[in-house]
């Protein structure tokens, strides 16, 4: 029986994109992907979010590119545009499952500690949740086994009672691992379906 639902935040509930305030600074589409691809890289971008300072991982940065030095310190210096809207249908969905009030909700999600206050500001939705686990604050990010322990420990949650909601393949591996029944998300249409299918909703 679900009594606890864990929603991972960027890519389900949140829009993030580099590409949104990239496309300002670069005219041609594919330098733009081949900078985010080589430079400011999802790899690079993950260290923050496991907690290593926004300075220090630009600088890292700036040092191996300097010839990218200004598209680099625009990468946190102008982060707040690389926020989109929230994803309309699945905030419905989130709006469906606390209303009911069968579910704790948690999320849990790679983000830099130094970032997340941003979007605590912008999406009133976020003030929902029953807790937050954030991967900068704790220093670890999924998948590691870890960092699902922690929100399992902090809030008490038996893994057999809980469902968690991740876009990427590799987090839902790892909650599985951890004996998290998972859904891959891929629309707002089909989380729908899986949750009722699951006669959660």
């Amino acid at each position: 029986m679900i009594n606890t639902i864990i929603f991972d935040l960027g890519a389900v509930l949140i829009d993030w994109n580099p590409h949104y305030m990239y496309r300002t600074l670069f005219t041609n589409e594919q330098e733009m992907k081949d900078f985010l691809a080589t430079v400011c890289t999802s790899d690079w971008n993950e260290e923050q979010d496991a907690g290593r300072s926004l300075q220090e991982g630009t600088d890292l940065l700036v040092a191996q590119h300097p010839q990218h030095e200004a598209n680099i310190r625009a990468f946190y210096g102008r982060w707040e545009e690389m926020l989109g809207e929230p994803f309309h249908d699945t905030v419905e969905l989130f709006r469906r499952l606390k209303t009911s009030g069968k579910y704790k909700i948690y999320a849990l999600t790679n983000w830099s500690a130094e970032t997340f206050p941003v979007a605590l500001a912008r999406y009133d939705f976020l003030g929902w949740f029953d807790g937050i686990v954030v991967s900068g604050i704790e220093k670890m990010r999924k998948p590691v086994p870890e960092f699902y322990q922690i929100l399992l420990d902090r809030y008490q949650v038996d893994p057999q009672t809980a469902l968690f909601i991740d876009d990427n393949y590799r987090n839902i591996l790892a909650a599985e691992k951890a004996g998290i029944k998972s859904i891959h998300f891929t629309s707002a249409g089909e989380l729908e379906k899986e949750l009722e299918a699951l006669d959660l909703l």
